[in-house]
């Protein structure tokens, strides 16, 4: 009998309908109608669902974008000019500046579109539809097939749509499961490869604050950057050209400087990254207790050396910029996340859940036959699991992300090719390779490549050792410890892997043959890269797949369990990276007995944390005068230059850079951040403690005209004053 999964899905979310929180859930934009505008509009939307999402007639969703590879973008004019925070155009801005022109730390503008500058590799993909094919993808499944055979037909269901969906037109599209497989959405995408930087303000106002406020509330980080789509002279995506012209958009958004106060309504719209809303206890507790803990340490090793490194040396501050940035995002995320559910108490809430899920489940014969065993199938599953997600941390974290070994992956599938290589395999090395070296200290890599190998040795366990390690079981016999050995086989290993010289790679690729493949693999670096590999492949992965594909089934069932037991509790779909709708209010909050946090800071609060002796908080000069003299423009709030703001929305990963609207539709910031205490939301949401941080847009305006004096830029936009 094929699988009523759909009528059951539906059936338990309209039963929650009565109860849904406001601020709590990220919603589907095509369902709004059906269950979010009532409410939405109670809290003072005054536009329809169809103003939101439409494919009969131009709406929202035109103008939000899937900005590079993981945040969202805006539109804010009819020339194709779009708005997204400044750690998503950071790689770009970085890629982009030299000691000669140092964009990072002073800044980009361009006064013209001439002056505009080309990215490569950077592209932004529009919505233009999405449905429900949960009947399509789900047609054939059986409640009594296998794992293997229900991935089988769904993967073959999931072709023929896609193959009928990108049939005759230049659109990309991909389908996507909800509430664990329930559910499928197909998404159809316009994607332009034309992006331009157009503007950015200098890391002391667009990264303002650092690590040491990412994640923090008060915050006064002025987090946006400019870009511009071009498209062909038909308006259709095309790659760059001198004759691409900007993108006349569908939509943009008109900007409000009218401001807000706490109570407004605001909605955040845009692609939020991944979510784990419905997981069981077991898998919260190792999660909190095993993974994050490993995974902050090693990430803490890794800082250490940036931070050292970078504030020696300019060049390397700006070559590592970017990666820096990268890791300690997840590092001081996963730190606040475990204080969050420490605080909330998630994993007795949990739980607790579990208990009266379990209770239900026993008042009846037939679901005590269907999922009588799903928590103690958890419950075994999680604790063999743990020790092997452990060492999936440490490969990845500490091994993979590592600088040599991914050249060296690079450089590997050119050699396993053998005499299949094409010359474009060799012009894709050669283009990765002078980005590579570009952004590349070979001491840097060294002190984390020498961390990173040891702290691997000494805790993904003893059962996932790679054979690279018995280089050191002979050493015991001469006394030497494990680090000094690894200090020793460090230097060998840069001293011997040639291709990490730039010059001497240079010119082993322009005379690659076939059998210049046996060179590469008499490497240190690819024979350690082999040996991590093969461990991966045979004492780690084979576990953690077969697990994996118990807990796809297992997620799928209790997720269908978890809505038909509980129809009081709201259920949208886990993130997935898909557009979404949050909407909550303009709110302030307590983190904690005696702390109170107003909902917005202020310019005086940036120059209160001017120090001209810490990179991240030397207030530029030129910013300092318009504060002094109060030069704000139509922007400020009762003598005030309004800088961040927090509301109820929920947020995550992925949403950095999406538009956050007031009732009337109109801009009036950009979603950048979470507060620490609040980043727990991804697994549990607390409306007492979650708040999504929010830049001004009067202070991007503000620094754009007043600061960089780009009234070019002004012009084009949308203004609403009243």
């Amino acid at each position: 009998m094929i699988r009523k999964t759909i009528s059951l899905l539906m059936i338990a979310v309209i039963l929650s309908i009565s109860n849904i929180y406001a601020h709590e859930g990220m919603w589907i934009p095509i369902l709004l109608k059906k269950y979010n505008i009532a409410e939405m509009q109670k809290m003072g939307f005054k536009l329809s669902a169809e103003d939101i999402y439409s494919i009969n007639k131009t709406s929202m969703k035109d103008a939000v974008m899937i900005f590079g590879g993981g945040c969202t973008g805006e539109l804010i004019s009819d020339q194709g000019l779009l708005i997204t925070n400044h750690h998503c155009g950071y790689g770009s801005i970085q890629s982009h500046s030299s000691l000669e022109h140092d964009y990072l730390t002073n800044g980009f503008w361009a006064y013209s579109k001439k002056e505009e500058l080309v990215n490569e590799t950077l592209s932004v993909r529009f919505l233009v539809r999405m449905d429900d094919v949960s009947t399509q993808v789900l047609t054939g499944v059986l409640d009594n097939m296998t794992e293997e055979q229900r991935h089988r037909i769904i993967n073959n269901n999931i072709e023929v749509i896609i193959e009928e969906a990108t049939k005759d037109n230049s659109y990309k599209a991909l389908i996507e499961p909800f509430f664990y497989g329930n559910q499928y959405f197909l998404f159809i995408e316009e994607v332009f490869t034309d992006v331009r930087l157009v503007g950015a303000p200098p890391s002391a106002i667009g990264k303002f604050g650092g690590d040491t406020d990412n994640w923090m509330w008060p915050r006064h980080t002025g987090d946006f950057s400019l870009f511009r789509i071009y498209a062909d002279k038909d308006n259709k995506p095309a790659d760059y050209s001198e004759d691409n012209v900007p993108y006349k958009p569908k939509k943009h958004f008109p900007i409000s400087i009218k401001g807000v106060k706490k109570g407004d309504f605001t909605m955040v719209f845009g692609y939020p990254g991944s979510t784990q809303e419905y997981l069981p206890s077991f898998a919260v507790d190792m999660i909190k207790n095993k993974i994050n803990p490993e995974r902050i340490a090693i990430r803490q090793n890794i800082i250490d050396i940036l931070i050292g490194d970078m504030n020696s040396d300019p060049g390397i501050r700006i070559k590592y910029a970017s990666k820096y940035a990268g890791v300690s995002n997840g590092w001081k995320k996963w730190q606040g996340e475990n204080k969050g559910l420490k605080k909330l108490k998630a994993i007795a809430k949990k739980q607790e859940q579990e208990k009266k899920f379990q209770a239900w489940v026993n008042a009846d014969k037939s679901r005590l036959a269907k999922y009588g065993s799903i928590l103690t199938d958890y419950e075994e599953i999680y604790s063999v699991l743990a020790p092997y997600k452990i060492a999936e941390q440490y490969f990845f974290e500490a091994i993979w992300k590592l600088e040599t070994i991914k050249f060296t992956a690079r450089i590997a599938s050119l050699s396993r090719k053998g005499a299949g290589y094409t010359q474009k395999d060799i012009d894709g090395l050669k283009t990765y390779a002078k980005k590579f070296f570009k952004n590349y200290n070979l001491s840097t890599d060294k002190k984390i490549f020498n961390k990173m190998i040891l702290m691997y040795r000494q805790n993904a366990g003893s059962d996932f050792m790679p054979d690279f390690y018995d280089f050191m079981i002979p050493l015991k016999y001469f006394k030497v410890s494990e680090e000094v050995a690894l200090r020793a086989y460090t230097e060998f290993y840069f001293d011997d892997t040639f291709y990490l010289d730039e010059e001497k790679f240079n010119e082993f690729i322009n005379n690659y043959t076939v059998e210049s493949a046996k060179k590469i693999k008499a490497t240190s670096s690819y024979k350690l890269y082999a040996s991590f590999i093969t461990s991966y492949l045979t004492k780690i992965s084979p576990v953690t797949q077969t697990y994996s594909a118990k807990l796809d089934s297992l997620d799928r069932i209790y997720m269908k369990a978890q809505m038909l037991v509980d129809t009081s509790k709201v259920f949208y779909p886990d993130a997935n990276f898909t557009l979404r709708v949050g909407y909550g209010q303009v709110d302030d909050y307590e983190p904690r007995d005696g702390v109170f946090y107003k909902h917005y800071t202020t310019l005086a609060g940036v120059i209160k944390k001017d120090n001209p002796k810490i990179y991240d908080y030397n207030v530029p000069q030129k910013l300092k005068d318009l504060y002094a003299t109060k030069n704000y423009g139509q922007y400020a709030e009762n003598g005030e230059m309004h800088v961040c703001f927090t509301a109820s929305n929920h947020t995550t990963g992925g949403n950095s850079g999406s538009p956050v609207i007031n009732g009337n539709g109109e801009l009036i910031g950009i979603n950048f951040d979470r507060n620490w205490e609040g980043t727990m939301s991804d697994i549990m949401y607390n409306p007492d403690q979650c708040r999504n941080i929010s830049l001004d847009i009067r202070y991007a305006l503000f620094i754009i005209d007043k600061f960089a004096g780009a009234t070019n830029l002004i012009e084009e936009m949308t203004i609403i004053s009243e």
